[in-house]
């Protein structure tokens, strides 16, 4: 994929795949005959499909850097090197039942689950038309099966432990899944859910998202232990991947989204990725200082996007396809930034930001279309 030196991390400028690495992200493949099986049951299309989703979810950051670069917004908040992780796990599920609330970080899961790319923009400029009405920069869509985050990402696990609960109350053949940070995992809202979830059998998947920061400091600075070990705590079923690797996570969710639907769920996916610049735009250098350069040098060979195009190409997939959904994709974002710019004049008005209470008999917007 085109690289932008305005926009990208220095570690991914000159990118070029490295033999090893490509055999090395085969070789992962292979470690887990059941994941194994579950890429060998892809098709040329469904590969193609990861990559497009990869695409879209690299580029929309790259958009949203643009804007603040050129000063549309004063700070955005990126998944970039991240992608694989958000990706994998969404495409693992049924998109038309089952249910995610993403962190700010996984927006690729919006327009995976089918939210509109215009509105993931409008969501940044608190426009009248945004997904929140412009009350909240975190969006979502109830009737996309999107719930809408909060900046305390810990309490995600307790909501969508709820929402599983309901699926298991009403016998329906349906998923939960949110992400979980390092830092989140210190959050007593996320114990709780993780525990509940356990004791009560529900179908639910977090995904410990472990890019190994916190915030803006070390994770190791927090006592935070072996993520890996944190789903036997509870006695919750887990799986660990490669979380640059999209076939890996994917192959991983698909097991664990099996196992919530036939009743033994809880599960729980640590994915073990890397954070390629800061908290958000505004603190980018703070980010480079934070870590030897060797790490971010060590995981920029391993960009997720990079090793992925490379492996499809070694696999036989042909390379103006690649470039051609690239093309496609790029227009396509360019496209819904430019649609969303046309919206900043439809400021919502200051009554909007009270609460309007809901009048008897009605529902909230989405659930009548998509019932939690």
């Amino acid at each position: 994929m085109k690289r932008y030196a305005a926009f990208d991390p220095p570690e991914y400028l000159a990118w070029a795949p490295e033999p090893k690495l490509i055999d090395e992200f085969s070789h992962t493949l292979s470690l887990d005959v059941k994941r194994e099986a579950v890429i060998e049951g892809l098709t040329e299309e469904n590969f193609l499909s990861l990559y497009r989703d990869l695409l879209l979810t690299r580029i929309h950051d790259i958009g949203l850097k643009r804007w603040v670069r050129t000063g549309v917004i004063s700070k955005a908040w990126l998944g970039t090197g991240e992608e694989a992780v958000t990706v994998g796990s969404v495409r693992a599920l049924n998109a038309r039942r089952d249910v995610v609330s993403p962190m700010i970080r996984n927006a690729g899961a919006l327009h995976m689950m089918g939210m509109p790319l215009v509105d993931m923009f409008r969501g940044y400029l608190a426009t009248a038309d945004s997904p929140s009405g412009g009350r909240d920069l975190h969006i979502g869509d109830m009737g996309a099966g999107i719930i809408q985050p909060i900046s305390h990402m810990g309490t995600s696990a307790a909501i969508m432990t709820g929402v599983a609960l309901s699926f298991r109350n009403r016998g329906e053949d349906r998923v939960a899944m949110t992400w979980v940070g390092d830092g989140a995992t210190k959050c007593a809202a996320c114990h709780e859910g993780l525990n509940l979830a356990a004791v009560q059998n529900l179908p639910v998947i977090f995904v410990i998202q472990n890019n190994q920061v916190a915030l803006g400091t070390r994770a190791d600075a927090h006592g935070i232990g072996d993520l890996h070990a944190w789903p036997q705590m509870y006695g919750i079923e887990s799986w660990s991947c490669d979380g640059n690797n999209v076939l890996d996570v994917y192959a991983a969710t698909r097991l664990a989204a099996a196992l919530c639907r036939e009743g033994r769920g809880p599960a729980a996916i640590v994915a073990d990725t890397f954070r390629m610049g800061g908290h958000a735009t505004h603190d980018e250098r703070e980010a480079r200082d934070t870590f030897e350069p060797e790490l971010f040098e060590h995981w920029g060979q391993r960009d997720p996007i990079g090793l992925f195009e490379a492996w499809l190409v070694r696999e036989g997939i042909n390379l103006s396809s690649l470039t051609q959904i690239e093309h496609e994709v790029t227009l396509e974002m360019d496209q819904a930034a430019n649609l969303a710019l046309a919206s900043r004049d439809r400021l919502p008005s200051p009554e909007k930001a009270l609460y309007e209470g809901i009048s008897e008999g009605s529902t909230l917007i989405g659930l009548e279309n998509r019932p939690i």
